[in-house]
């Protein structure tokens, strides 16, 4: 499915195009930002590369994953947002936003709009995601939206010189919807 739009009250989730290098670079440039992420800072050289095997890889069929931009109301990149697509209908969800919009809610309605794109448009069963043990925002991130501890994977990422572990979470569709049909339908962003 190409391209993807998805629009919620303050972000869009849209594919990435090659004007979105400079932004991206205040993500995935930023020591401080990729210190919780799986890989290390990328020099403007190595994104430029990454940014256009995005582009192509977003039109492959079947395409392998849903990796989209994080847009603000001004189109301009602020993060962004994938999940991988796996083995029986299940998904893996990861998400950065740049330093400057940390606080703001953007990751919880991002992640809000990619989980019901995964569940309602994808039709998957289970969507899981890992982050680090020392990434306390992320963690309550996915605790705020229902996601189940599951457990630690030691040594599972080599990053910044170091092993780091991983904390792994999951969410089954079941408790999506369950999650959308009770008093709190949407997780409230730090913006309300």
């Amino acid at each position: 499915m190409f391209p993807v739009t998805i629009t919620g009250p303050r972000l869009t989730l849209r594919e990435f195009r090659t004007n979105d290098l400079d932004a991206s670079m205040a993500v995935v440039g930023d020591p401080e930002v990729t210190r919780t992420l799986s890989f290390e800072p990328r020099s403007r050289a190595e994104q430029t590369e990454r940014l256009a095997q995005d582009i192509e890889r977003a039109q492959a069929e079947p395409r392998p994953d849903y990796y989209l931009a994080v847009a603000n109301n001004a189109d301009l990149l602020i993060g962004f947002i994938r999940i991988g697509l796996g083995r029986d209908h299940s998904g893996e969800l990861g998400y950065a936003i740049r330093r400057r919009d940390w606080g703001r809610g953007y990751a919880t309605e991002a992640a809000t709009l990619m989980l019901d794109f995964g569940f309602n448009t994808l039709r998957l069963h289970r969507i899981q995601a890992a982050c680090g043990p020392d990434n306390h925002a992320s963690q309550r991130l996915l605790a705020r939206l229902a996601f189940t501890p599951e457990g630690r994977i030691r040594d599972h990422v080599f990053t910044n010189g170091a092993w780091r572990d991983s904390l792994l979470y999951s969410i089954l569709d079941h408790e999506w919807k369950s999650l959308l049909s009770s008093d709190d339908a949407m997780p409230r962003t730090a913006a309300g």
